[in-house]
């Protein structure tokens, strides 16, 4: 796996909306996987920046997010889609026809996970998948368990993502849905390339385990080491567990 360490948050940011502003120029219609959550908030206000600044059209850019609540409406303010539109959809111009979410109140849940495959193998997989990465090693809303599901499905919260999402519940984990839609493992590793966010000490240990750690779906992250073209971008204090290993790359 490919690691890169930044000094800061925002220096990551600032080169990750960098490189995916450039992707956008050079290739218009490019797939774009997209995660919620607080790591990647300021590399939003990055890309909408340079989307702006640069005069970026994004009209042909398609977009899919990884994860959403289980019975949270999409006008709810709490929803991930809701969080997509304060921080990215409703500054810049991408096509809603292009920007694909999970729907947390479809009547049939399963029928919207295969929808969601389907709409992903139509638009001919994913070009760049950014990533996040939750305290107890899980990417997308895929847990730690004795098994990892491959394609997008209906998942169980834990206690600790419950509690990461708090905050759009006004402090209370206990008001955060029990379960969420997910796109799945293989979905993700299906990409053709990967970057996964992380920053704060508070995700240095699971750093360490999802990089150096063995292959194992206790650590969800960890799958990520059979990706070919994976990538790893730190800050300094996400990267303080790191002691070996792969290819490192300052700034």
């Amino acid at each position: 796996m490919r690691i890169r360490i930044f000094s800061t948050p925002g220096d990551a940011a600032r080169r990750l909306a960098a490189e995916v502003a450039a992707a956008i120029t050079a290739h218009p219609d490019v797939v774009l996987g997209l995660p919620a959550g607080r790591t990647p908030v300021p590399f939003y206000r990055e890309l909408v920046k340079r989307c702006l600044e640069d005069d970026i059209d994004c009209s042909r850019v398609t977009t899919f997010n990884l994860d959403e609540f289980v019975g949270i409406d999409d006008d709810d303010l709490r929803s991930y889609r809701a969080f997509m539109e304060r921080h990215l959809t409703d500054h810049v111009n991408l096509s809603p026809r292009r920007t694909h979410l999970l729907n947390g109140r479809a009547p049939d849940l399963e029928a919207e996970c295969r929808r969601y495959e389907r709409a992903i193998h139509r638009a001919g997989g994913i070009d760049l998948q950014i990533l996040g990465l939750g305290a107890n090693g899980h990417i997308a809303f895929n847990e730690p368990g004795a098994s990892l599901v491959a394609r997008t499905h209906r998942v169980r919260l834990t206690p600790a993502t419950r509690r990461a999402n708090a905050a759009l519940f006004r402090g209370r984990a206990a008001a955060v849905p029990r379960e969420g839609l997910s796109m799945g493992v293989a979905t993700i590793l299906q990409a053709r390339r990967l970057v996964l966010l992380a920053t704060g000490a508070g995700k240095a240990r699971c750093v360490a385990r999802a990089v150096e750690g063995p292959l194992t779906p206790r650590v969800p992250a960890s799958v990520l080491q059979l990706h070919r073209h994976a990538e790893v971008w730190l800050d300094q204090a996400a990267a303080a567990g790191l002691t070996r290993g792969a290819s490192r790359r300052r700034g």
